[in-house]
């Protein structure tokens, strides 16, 4: 399963790829805006979004192209370690 991961925090990002790497996941995390995230993201199975933590461009950007490509979302208030692990036991 692939997972793209927006938002979150930047220090982070390698404990956001692990968790997901333990849960058989392998995830593209974008935690600023560097470039186009929706040409980036690629064709995921999930996305994830961060909401405290990301700016409503990005967003919105990120969103626009999951539905263009029919990607479900998953909205996390929290971008902490252990909201992650509880949102990839209910989808995985």
């Amino acid at each position: 399963m692939s997972i793209v991961i927006v938002g979150g925090n930047e220090c982070m990002e390698c404990q956001y790829k692990e968790i997901c790497k333990k849960h058989g996941c392998k995830a593209k995390v974008f935690t600023k805006e560097r470039g186009n995230v929706g040409k980036k993201m690629g064709c995921p199975d999930l996305l994830v979004m961060f909401t405290n933590t990301v700016s409503h461009k990005m967003m919105n950007t990120a969103v626009a192209e999951a539905k263009r490509k029919n990607v479900e979302v998953a909205w996390v208030h929290s971008s902490s370690a252990s909201a992650l692990k509880t949102l990839l036991s209910q989808y995985v």
